[in-house]
């Protein structure tokens, strides 16, 4: 299975590189991230350059989308032509984005029906795309779902994990990951955030 981590110009290192580090974890297992650009080269907003591993048509055909926040989100929900490049289709992929990338769902119509989660300087721009937002680090219905904070980008790879590998793979990347002295805690904290933050679909 693999995962497409959307990153683009202006990207927040944490937001793509934790989750696509704790995914890629999970290699042998055949769960697999690859950095996904709309340009060969992305500058994050510390002024860190990385050369995209996938272009963005291969949206089309990961199994998985997490779509990444930065300083220059509003600037992509803007431009109609890169929008018209992220295709998506929640029937059969899991999505899910962090902070400000939530505004790039609303853009794409797949939070017209649900809340979600974002950062504190991204909530009032969700907001008036029409999406309640939650005081919440993490929340998903169905195939999508959403991240607030930096580091609740452990929550979207957990909760992909757990999706495609099931929980007990995703303890195992956790406890691997965890500050010495605080695996259990760790773990336990993660699998408790995404675990309540899961609204089954009827």
């Amino acid at each position: 299975m693999q995962v497409a981590v959307v990153t683009f110009d202006g990207f927040n290192e944490l937001d793509s590189f934790i989750a696509s580090a704790l995914i890629n974890r999970c290699r042998e297992d055949g769960l697999e991230a690859f950095i996904t650009t709309p340009t060969p080269v992305v500058t994050s907003m510390n002024g860190v350059e990385v050369t995209g591993q996938r272009p963005m048509d291969f949206v089309t055909e990961a199994q998985v989308v997490l779509i990444g926040s930065g300083v220059k989100t509003r600037d992509v929900v803007a431009d109609d032509r890169l929008v018209s490049r992220i295709l998506l289709d929640p029937s059969r992929q899991l999505i899910g984005a962090q902070c400000s990338g939530a505004l790039v769902l609303a853009r794409l119509g797949l939070l017209e029906n649900m809340p979600a989660c974002t950062d504190s300087k991204s909530r009032p721009f969700v907001e008036a795309r029409g999406v309640t937002v939650l005081d919440a680090p993490f929340h998903a219905e169905g195939n999508i779902a959403t991240a607030g904070g930096c580091l609740a980008s452990q929550y979207l790879a957990t909760w992909v994990i757990t999706r495609t590998l099931g929980e007990e793979a995703a303890r195992d990347v956790l406890d691997y990951v965890a500050p010495v002295g605080e695996n259990r805690e760790t773990v336990d904290r993660a699998l408790r955030a995404v675990q309540a933050g899961a609204v089954a679909l009827r």
